[in-house]
């Protein structure tokens, strides 16, 4: 059955992922709120421009679920919280997981659940508990044969930029990316680097478990759509973006854009034309 789900997730042609990443009011950080204020027009306007996925909280869910037909993208379901991305770490840093996550995703009828895995400078006990909510996540994810994504993300010290700007040191990303499909990942979603040129190498060691990239920071247009026409000739499976669409002036049409660059391998031109239409 996880392939079952897993066809919902995957473009049936292009065999590609482009999921938008609409979670970020579970993380208590008034910065992740902007573009996603009122979060039922967010996932509607969003759905308009028909991405494969979109990552929603147990609590948000339902705006994406409740919409009527069989077309509406799949949901992605958030199934940790955690308090680490202020631009300093709190006294009792966590990540804690929902409880009977992949029951409640069965429930909601999702088609994949997510789970971070954080390497964060001075905060390995939080490391610790994301191993931890792995290995619980992973008996349950089979039991309802629910397919699992990982998060390994490898942050810059949080006092330099926050807890949100992920350190592109390929060989910090690489060894992470490995223990994340050694816990049993069923597909990764995993930083970019900051070479983009060498991210096979991040491709190579997942094997035959699909690796999506995280659009990390806000950036320009030119930038993110270049780097994902990059990042799909290094051998991705797909992208799971988020500020890079909800807080864009247009989200429907960066989304179609970057639609055209997974599924159809839109040059970067074509793609800077379609945002002008």
């Amino acid at each position: 059955m996880k392939t079952y789900r897993l066809n919902r997730l995957f473009h049936p042609v292009s065999k590609k992922c482009f999921d938008v990443a609409i979670d970020h009011g579970f993380f208590n950080e008034y910065a992740f709120l902007e573009g996603i204020e009122n979060i039922q027009a967010a996932v509607e306007a969003i759905v308009k421009a028909a991405p494969d996925a979109i990552q929603l909280t147990v609590g948000q869910a339902k705006y994406l679920q409740q919409i009527p037909g069989k077309q509406k993208p799949a949901l992605v379901l958030r199934t940790d919280v955690a308090n680490v991305y202020g631009r300093s770490l709190p006294a009792a840093s966590f990540s804690k997981i929902i409880a009977q996550a992949a029951l409640q995703a069965v429930r909601l009828d999702a088609a994949c659940m997510c789970i971070n895995l954080f390497s964060i400078p001075g905060a390995p006990e939080v490391t610790a508990q994301c191993i931890d909510n792995i290995i619980k996540l992973k008996l349950e994810a089979d039991h309802y044969q629910m397919p699992l994504m990982i998060e390994p993300l490898v942050f810059q010290p949080n006092a330099e930029k926050g807890g949100y700007m992920v350190d592109g040191n390929i060989k910090k990303i690489i060894p992470l990316v490995r223990q994340a499909v050694e816990l049993g990942a069923d597909i990764i979603k995993a930083d970019p680097c900051a070479n983009v040129q060498e991210y096979n190498k991040v491709v190579e060691v997942t094997g035959n478990v699909p690796v999506l990239v995280r659009g990390g920071g806000k950036t320009n247009d030119e930038e993110i759509i270049q780097r994902t026409i990059e990042l799909m000739r290094q051998g991705v499976a797909g992208i799971v973006y988020g500020r890079n669409i909800i807080q864009h002036k247009s989200p429907v049409k960066i989304t179609r854009a970057l639609m055209n660059v997974v599924h159809a391998g839109l040059s970067a031109q074509e793609a800077i034309r379609f945002l002008n239409d």
